[in-house]
């Protein structure tokens, strides 16, 4: 996950960086105590992982992602009948564990090693994963991540030259 998580905190930074940079002196040390709150809260963010094994499968949240709403959540796989989609506004697809229960759990597709993830639902589910793939491909993290950097790069040479 270190592409998606690099890409969303270097985009934080490319995109705040310039602020205690460009605020008025009255609002410099606040510009820089939420700058410090927003990089913490990012990185907080993108903590959140993914946890196999050969009973279940488990999603874990950060403290702060608990607090907005996002909740941790555990399936064993022998209760996992079916992987459905659902249309993104954008275009692509999202899935959902459906279990023999009813409930439906958001099938995570921000993974670095997504192809591995895939196996391991199939073999441990018996279910079809061919048509799953990624909600965006890997090389747009890297994209993002670079070009993200590069900003970065050019803010620090424009402000400290």
């Amino acid at each position: 996950m270190f592409f998606v998580k690099s890409s969303l905190i270097s985009l934080y930074l490319a995109l705040t960086i310039p602020l205690p940079f460009i605020s008025i002196d009255k609002l410099l040390i606040p510009s820089i105590v939420l700058f410090i709150l927003g990089l913490y809260l990012i990185i907080n963010f993108t903590n959140d992982y993914v946890e196999t094994c050969k009973d279940k499968i488990s999603y874990r949240t950060s403290f702060i992602s608990k607090i907005l709403g996002r909740k941790n959540w555990e399936v064993p796989w022998n209760d996992i009948k079916l992987i459905k989609s659902l249309p993104t506004s954008q275009g692509s697809k999202v899935y959902y564990f459906n279990t023999i229960a009813g409930d439906n759990f958001l099938l995570p597709q921000r993974l670095e090693n997504f192809e591995k993830f895939l196996l391991i639902i199939s073999k441990n589910t018996g279910i079809n994963v061919d048509e799953i793939s990624y909600i965006s491909p890997l090389w747009t993290y890297k994209l993002l991540t670079l070009l993200s950097t590069m900003m970065i790069i050019c803010e620090l040479f424009a402000f400290l030259i």
